[in-house]
């Protein structure tokens, strides 16, 4: 196929393999004898190269043939082509032999992070190596992820709602209570009231889950069945940049039960209670309703995981006295 200039639009690079040949090589007859062809062979694939870009690549210089100066362009051009076929060939032959395995995980924003690390650290310590890629997001965005094929499980604190137009199962890997955190300073100051725990949050400077959280909901429940009222000094999406202000000593701050011992290593926190009653679960969420990536296997294999829960994508009825199909059967 040609422009409207009559050059050619397609480039066979065949032919810009022989040019390159003789160019590197210094001459036809040498040429022919790496490319194991014949010289006329390569002078008609040259010529045809010649036409399709429209312009002299050689020209006769006694018995020797020299480059034009358009040739000397082209092959420049070909050497950067055949260099980047080279890289790609070595890096392809690397992948292959590595055979590296890769995970894309969603994480919901809200999910405790330490808690993150904690149910990847068997995938990050498995051998052979396990390529984690984290992704994190709405649960709207991560559904849709998911859906197209671009993220193989999502880790998230509550299971996705029922209206979704995606077909999920989740999978409750485990549960965790709390405990509640806070700096040196400020957990001596809680410490020295008479009232033990929880009273003794009463009031305190907290720093919580935003209201839209599974964990903050169950953080309300808790404080009015134990007649407690905090100060809420911040409210964060980010539960990493909240610890960060809890070390600061700007107000209490909330960990799983289970990373606490991390937690405190990392943090410099000082726990100042515990409580079972609330606390964050663990779900894994998936498109299909086994485990068919490996690196998804391990993720729930440290866990004893329930039966998955099947969220169907929500239909659209016209018959508004049909009733609605439930969203776990």
């Amino acid at each position: 196929m040609k422009d409207r200039t009559g050059h050619s639009e397609w480039l066979n690079y065949n032919h810009l393999r022989y040019f390159h040949a003789i160019a590197r090589e210094g001459g036809l007859r040498r040429a022919s004898e790496v490319l194991r062809c014949s010289q006329s062979s390569i002078c008609s694939q040259v010529k045809l190269l010649e036409e399709c870009l429209g312009e002299p690549l050689y020209r006769r210089s006694g018995r020797t043939i020299a480059l034009t100066s358009f040739g000397r362009i082209i092959y420049e051009y070909a050497e950067s082509i055949f260099s980047i076929g080279r890289e790609l060939l070595s890096t392809a032959k690397r992948a292959a032999s590595a055979a590296t395995l890769r995970l894309q995980v969603g994480i919901l924003d809200s999910f405790p992070k330490l808690l993150s690390i904690e149910v990847l650290r068997p995938v990050f310590e498995s051998r052979p190596v396990v390529l984690v890629t984290c992704r994190e997001g709405k649960m709207e965005d991560l559904l849709g992820q998911l859906a197209s094929h671009r993220l193989d499980a999502i880790l998230c604190d509550e299971p996705p709602p029922s209206g979704m137009q995606v077909k999920t199962f989740s999978h409750l890997l485990g549960e965790s209570g709390l405990t509640f955190c806070a700096a040196p300073k400020l957990a001596a100051l809680l410490n020295q009231k008479k009232e033990g725990f929880p009273a003794l949050l009463h009031e305190a400077p907290f720093l919580l889950p935003t209201q839209n959280t599974a964990l903050r909901r169950d953080l309300e429940k808790w404080f009015v069945a134990n007649r407690i009222e905090p100060t809420v000094t911040g409210e964060f999406e980010d539960a990493a940049l909240a610890k960060v202000a809890a070390v600061e000593g700007y107000g209490v701050t909330v960990v799983p039960t289970l990373v606490e011992e991390e937690a405190v290593h990392r943090y410099g926190f000082v726990p100042v209670g515990r409580t079972s009653e609330c606390g964050v679960r663990l779900f894994l969420v998936t498109a299909e309703r086994a485990f068919e990536h490996p690196g998804v296997a391990l993720l729930a294999k440290q866990f004893a995981p329930a039966p998955p829960t099947h969220h169907r994508p929500a239909r659209r009825s016209k018959r508004a006295s049909k009733p609605s199909e439930p969203n776990h059967p």
